[in-house]
């Protein structure tokens, strides 16, 4: 993974997006090339804030499907993989978990609520508009990457357009 960091090298700006919210005019810049990502943060998360190409974020999928490749173990890529969350966690967030469990990388989804929940896939959906899924049952990897900030847990329109398309 060449291009996915917590800063944007100056050299490297110029392909990278701005970001945009809602506003009360519609979509608003929130961010632009020159802003966060301008350098790395006091306090880099995994959890959040770094910045990458579909390139790269499908070299990592494809390494997670193929089971670590090497770079990580079988059983890390189980675990990252697998809902580790009880039923009554789950249950407990209905508007955050709606089908899904979380592992350690990411939601999992456990059971079918929505179209394209197929348990046993599991991924991230980003604050910025990005959202990535892989599904072991089929080897697919699907990412979309929007720039295009979500307004809550429910995501914006057009990412659950994505995948209901991705669910046919």
């Amino acid at each position: 993974m060449v291009d996915t960091a917590f800063e944007v090298p100056t050299a490297k700006r110029d392909r990278f997006a701005s970001y945009y919210r809602s506003g009360e005019n519609g979509l608003e810049l929130a961010d632009a090339p020159d802003g966060q990502w301008r350098e790395v943060p006091p306090f880099p998360a995994g959890s959040g804030g770094l910045a990458g190409t579909a390139d790269d974020w499908h070299r990592f999928a494809r390494m997670l499907l193929s089971g670590g490749n090497g770079l990580l173990s079988k059983e890390s890529v189980r675990q990252m993989t697998a809902n580790q969350l009880t039923a009554e966690q789950i249950a407990a967030n209905p508007l955050f978990l709606e089908g899904q469990g979380w592992g350690f990388g990411g939601a999992v989804d456990v059971a079918p609520t929505r179209p394209w929940q197929v348990p046993g896939r599991y991924g991230w959906v980003g604050g910025t508009g990005t959202s990535a899924y892989l599904t072991p049952s089929t080897s697919s990897v699907a990412i979309l990457l929007t720039q295009r900030g979500v307004d809550g847990p429910g995501g914006i329109p057009h990412m659950q357009d994505f995948w209901q398309a991705n669910s046919l």
